[in-house]
């Protein structure tokens, strides 16, 4: 997208499965004595492979080369569901949706930006029409919306941040943990892999999960609609037909979580995997019942 709008892009490149190379930022932005980049993006959470990136590191890689470029952060998937500190970690622009842990259909782009971003608005030249943080503010200062606003995805964001605060953001995030924990106790159960690389970049909103060789992984998510009326997740990109994805964030439960993960393994083995009926589901029904929430009513 940002080539489209005519910009200079030095993107880093990094396998499927692993985190943002941090490493890679730092060296890139130690060399950029003149500052001429002017901005680093950086994914918190990446959806297709189920991987999470440390963005406290890219801001430390920034700070060390004492680079003055605006972090960044798309938090689509992790924002009101993962640990996310936007001043902690400098973020000078993160940008989310509505349809992922805020609960909602989607429609509404949520942005947020620091003092400095809004600071830079002031030379920025790029041309921009539809979103215009100038123009969201003069509708601000009149108790307005630049736009013909969309009142329903509006009056449900007020909901759903009262859902958010009256759980305690704390114990949002603990819940996710705590569900997607209990995911990944199931796949090992199945004797399965994740895409995600190793323990710290694991996310805990998605998980894509690796069929055998010669297995197409989209088949799972095409049974799983068809047959039992549930939505998986098929793989996007280099892992296309490799891993189905299943989807653990924003309003759900325990037991919630279970009749996702028993119908994952009853799709498995309608198309010949060898997996154990019950296998997965006990793994993770094990994990929940020895590890409960603090509350699973204001969940769902």
């Amino acid at each position: 997208m940002c080539q489209r709008h005519g910009l200079n892009v030095q993107v880093v490149e990094t396998p499927w499965g692993h985190g943002i190379p941090a490493d890679d930022y730092a060296e890139i932005l130690k060399s950029d004595t003149n500052h001429e980049i002017k901005a680093v993006l950086a994914t918190h959470n990446e959806t297709a492979t189920g991987v999470k990136s440390d963005i406290a590191a890219v801001r430390a890689a920034l700070d060390a080369a004492d680079h003055p470029a605006l972090l960044f952060v798309d938090g689509v998937s992790s924002i009101a569901s993962m640990d996310f500190r936007f001043d902690e970690w400098g973020v000078d622009v993160a940008v989310t949706g509505s349809q992922k842990g805020f609960m909602l259909p989607a429609g509404l782009a949520i942005v947020g930006f620091s003092e400095k971003a809004v600071v830079a608005t002031d030379t920025a030249d790029l041309p921009r029409t539809f979103f215009d943080i100038k123009d969201m503010q003069k509708g601000y200062d009149n108790s307005a919306f630049p736009y013909t606003p969309p009142v329903g995805l509006m009056n449900g964001l007020k909901l759903a941040l009262e859902m958010i605060l009256d759980e305690g953001i704390d114990n949002v995030v603990a819940r996710h943990t705590r569900i997607a924990t209990g995911v990944r106790l199931a796949v090992e159960a199945w004797g399965l892999e994740l895409c995600a690389v190793s323990p710290d970049v694991y996310s805990d909103t998605v998980s894509a999960i690796c069929t055998p060789e010669g297995f197409n992984a989209t088949d799972i998510v095409t049974h799983a609609a068809d047959v039992y009326g549930v939505a998986f997740g098929v793989g996007l990109g280099e892992v296309a037909g490799k891993v189905f994805r299943i989807g653990h964030l924003g309003s759900l439960t325990d037991v919630m979580m279970l009749s996702g993960l028993a119908t994952a393994e009853m799709c498995m083995v309608d198309l010949g995997l060898d997996i154990k009926l019950g296998s997965g589901v006990a793994a993770a029904q094990e994990y929940y019942r020895t590890n409960p929430a603090a509350s699973q009513k204001d969940a769902a």
